[in-house]
């Protein structure tokens, strides 16, 4: 029975390894198309940009053209009404000069007109690529969870658990929970410092241009703002690194990064108001509990401003002998416990957090009466010294 089961660990490892490398050469090839089409779009941006110029030198060429057939046309209308005073000769050359600038008009429209159809190809070529470059984003995020799955944790679901309906279930609550998570952190990055890196790109290559165009001074002005662009993106990397560990829990404890936490956050939204009140003695708790305690009151946090809307939010906590108390209560347009919401991982996750530390977590919420979070987590007191010399 024993060598049976080997041989079916044994198996299942082979079956994983074939689908890790299948799964691995997908990730490869759509993440090869997303790069080529990168670099078509930066071809064709490029190209775009030149066509525009063109467009609007024939309009402004056609624009003058204009102007002058029509005096043409009006000196061809005065001298053919006065055959007394002009000559056969002037007649001519009046006619002349105004089929010339007819006809060179006529072309200077249809270039135009091929400019702006060569425009509009390319805009909707660059739109069209955009959602293969998004897509195929897409799709290597959604691969590199499952390969991180594959080569972590699925490797040992045949001997933890029992069953295929068990395994699946566990496989795709990992993935859902991972893939939120890099999903939420995907777009962080792709609409705040992916957009100004990229900007700031094209404004270097805008520089350049001016240096050569409008002159140092001009070229000044826009190092200028190429550096306040750079500063934004580097506050933005640095917003996002303070989402994934704040730094300052580990140096300064979790009450001074709460606070730290709930001031940012309260100026980042505006009409929110955010209050918190610490009650009792200020100690460090062991590193992981710290950790997930501000988890806790941060998921809380953003639940009660993404989903409740809230406009008020209390956060108390207190440290008591035995115990450390959390509460976080909202303002907001609640919820009905009693029914369960899919893909509900968020509050799966504290659940969960809160289990791992002992404790127990009670969610109370009404429709329309707002939400109040109570959290509630055993201290033990021995390893207080113990925490201080292991941050020594």
């Amino acid at each position: 029975m024993a060598e049976a089961k080997q041989w079916n660990v044994k198996q299942l490892d082979r079956i994983v390894q074939k689908m890790i490398d299948t799964v691995q050469h997908s990730k490869d090839e759509i993440f090869r198309i997303g790069e080529q089409s990168r670099q078509e779009h930066d071809h064709l941006f490029r190209e775009l940009e030149e066509v525009k110029r063109l467009t609007v030198q024939a309009i402004e060429e056609a624009d003058q053209l204009e102007m002058k057939a029509r005096q043409a046309r009006r000196h061809l209308s005065e001298v053919s009404q006065n055959f007394s005073i002009h000559s056969e000769q002037d007649i001519r050359e009046a006619y002349e000069q105004a089929h010339g600038l007819h006809m060179k008009l006529t072309m200077v429209r249809e270039r135009e007109k091929q400019l702006r159809l060569r425009r509009d190809e390319l805009e909707r070529r660059l739109a069209s690529l955009a959602q293969i470059i998004e897509r195929a984003d897409y799709l290597v995020g959604q691969i590199t969870v499952v390969l991180n799955y594959l080569n972590s944790d699925f490797r040992q679901v045949g001997e933890l658990i029992e069953g295929a309906k068990q395994k699946q279930e566990f496989g795709l609550k990992i993935i859902e929970a991972q893939e939120e998570e890099r999903r939420r952190l995907s777009r962080e990055i792709h609409d705040g410092p992916a957009q100004l890196l990229a900007h700031v790109l094209l404004r270097s290559d805008l520089v350049e241009k001016v240096i050569k165009e409008r002159g140092p001074e001009a070229a000044i002005a826009e190092i200028r703002d190429f550096r306040k662009m750079v500063r934004s993106a580097l506050s933005e990397v640095r917003r996002i690194i303070y989402d994934l560990r704040p730094m300052a829990l580990d140096d300064l404890g979790l009450v001074p990064t709460l606070k730290k936490y709930l001031q940012t956050t309260e100026e980042y939204n505006k009409g929110v108001h955010i209050s918190f009140v610490h009650i009792g003695e200020e100690i460090r708790l062991p590193s992981r509990m710290e950790a997930a305690v501000f988890r806790l009151v941060q998921e809380s946090v953003q639940n009660a401003l993404k989903h409740a809307e809230a406009r008020h939010i209390d956060v108390k906590m207190e440290v008591t002998c035995r115990h450390l108390l959390v509460s976080v209560k909202d303002d907001g347009k609640g919820f009905d416990p009693s029914v369960k919401k899919e893909n509900a991982f968020g509050l799966i996750g504290m659940r969960e957090r809160v289990e791992l530390l002992g404790g127990t977590l009670v969610i109370r919420s009404k429709l329309d009466g707002g939400t109040t979070v109570f959290i509630r987590v055993p201290l033990d007191r021995s390893t207080d010294e113990t925490n201080k010399e292991e941050r020594k």
